[in-house]
């Protein structure tokens, strides 16, 4: 995969920060697009006030300012692409707005860019944990058509 393109999924988590520099240090490629997912707070808010049952305020964001958690994934990017690139990675970053689930967007960004691997890290549970709570590593690798490196926690 020499000269190849990389996806690296990353939410700023020690995981995620893990498989940066396993991508950095295993993958041949030195090419990589570092994508963070981010959702709208008016779409966290509805979600989360259909959960609780609680009506949810009319909130409407302000077209002059900023989406807080955009702001939010903009520097989580910059942080991973830092480490990408202490990693001996030309990386490129993308902020890329959840519309659906997280391991959509990263799939289609990937089939999007027609990278050659896409690189994640995962919360390593097991068990009953897992059954209940399946991670976007998970979703990536079974709905994905392209090489996908899991990069478990570290001790």
């Amino acid at each position: 995969m020499p000269g190849g393109l990389m996806l690296i999924a990353y939410d700023g988590s020690d995981n995620a920060k893990r498989a940066v520099e396993c991508a950095g240090r295993f993958l041949a490629s030195n090419r990589a697009v570092l994508v963070t997912v981010w959702e709208p707070m008016v779409r966290q808010a509805a979600r989360m006030s259909g959960l609780s049952g609680v009506m949810q305020p009319e909130w409407v964001p302000d077209e002059e300012t900023e989406d807080v958690a955009f702001s939010d994934a903009k520097v989580t990017n910059e942080e991973g692409i830092l480490l990408a690139e202490a990693a001996g990675l030309t990386t490129e970053g993308r902020c890329i707005e959840c519309t659906s689930t997280i391991w959509t967007a990263i799939v289609e960004t990937s089939d999007e860019l027609a990278v050659d691997i896409i690189v994640t890290g995962t919360r390593g549970t097991t068990g009953l944990r897992s059954l209940l709570q399946s991670s976007v590593a998970d979703h990536v690798l079974r709905h994905s058509h392209r090489p996908v490196l899991i990069v478990p926690p570290g001790k």
